[in-house]
């Protein structure tokens, strides 16, 4: 039934952001039509999960849209490495943009989870037999409404994102340990999150652009995915400022909020907290941006990720 209602709503999306699409081009002059436009700066880059944004937040700009008449936009790809204390991720994402109103976009993402199998160990006797595990994510987002539309110089982009999210390892993770994660509030080892985003260009601040980004977020996800999922969705908040004080440099500030599904385990599966995120991007040129940033990630099962840092490439053709 879950799979049945995620399809037709991302159906639902993804139309609503074709016919608007298709309504613009036959309502542009054919000169405009025709005329190729000029690549813009590599923006937004790619969030750990795959889709156009920070490194954790979503922005309501869809990824490298296609130049003038084109239907389909250039690939983009990224690869990302995370140290979160005791553990790391590797984040490896692609996307494709589609008559600028759809972004698709995959993310595969490689936790090391670090000391958490040998606290499993020592606490349980159990031995899980992994040291690392994979969270793959399907994203498909709609612009649903453009930046300054009905004429105004007001109105923010909308878009509207379907993230489906597997987790590889956890449902034999829970077996092992005999259902200890179900004792806390795990149900199964995919998910679906819904994300509304809005995002606005403030052209002139103090004589450069600033980016503001905020949105809803509905998820049963617990640190992502990476632990599974629950059996209910909550609504949380998340942002982001982005300021490029020159052409080729962009330092943005990033806000998720996070739901907490599960009890706890003490020693082993701790409460989630929200993170705050710090970004420095150089914009090489219109293919390339190398990302850098520091974070505050709280809690992460049984280590903390207090001064988390990070690193991404990301090209778009």
């Amino acid at each position: 039934m879950k799979k049945s209602v995620v399809a037709a709503i991302a159906a639902a999306v993804l139309a609503f952001a074709v016919s608007q699409s298709l309504a613009d081009e036959a309502q542009t002059a054919p000169t405009e039509k025709s005329a190729e436009a000029q690549k813009g700066p590599p923006l937004p880059f790619h969030t750990i999960e795959g889709y156009g944004g920070g490194a954790i937040t979503p922005m309501a700009y869809l990824v490298n849209p296609p130049l003038g008449d084109h239907i389909f936009g250039q690939p983009s790809i990224a690869t990302s490495y995370v140290n979160l204390g005791q553990k790391d991720l590797e984040a490896f994402t692609v996307t494709e943009n589609i008559l600028g109103r759809v972004e698709l976009g995959f993310g595969a993402d490689r936790l090391n989870l670090g000391r958490l199998p040998d606290d499993i160990l020592n606490a349980t006797g159990v031995n899980i037999g992994i040291h690392d595990e994979w969270l793959f994510n399907v994203n498909a987002r709609g612009l649903i409404l453009p930046e300054n539309s009905f004429d105004t110089k007001w109105v923010p982009a909308v878009t509207a994102g379907v993230h489906y999210k597997y987790n590889n390892e956890i449902a034999a993770v829970n077996n092992d340990l005999g259902g200890a994660l179900t004792s806390i509030g795990y149900h199964s080892r995919d998910g679906v999150d819904f994300t509304l985003t809005a995002s606005k260009t403030l052209a002139d601040v103090l004589g450069r652009p600033l980016i503001v980004s905020g949105g809803v977020r509905l998820s049963e996800a617990a640190q992502l995915g990476t632990l599974g999922f629950g059996d209910s969705y909550a609504a949380t908040f998340e942002g982001n400022l982005a300021y490029l004080p020159t052409n080729w440099l962009l330092i943005a500030y990033e806000f998720r909020q996070k739901n907490d599904p599960y009890g706890t385990i003490p020693g082993l599966v701790g409460k989630e907290e929200n993170w705050h995120a710090f970004d420095v991007s150089w914009l090489a040129n219109s293919h390339l941006d190398v990302v850098g940033g520091v974070g505050y990630f709280g809690l992460l099962a049984n280590s903390r990720a207090d001064a988390a840092f990070w690193v991404e490439l990301k090209y778009e053709w």
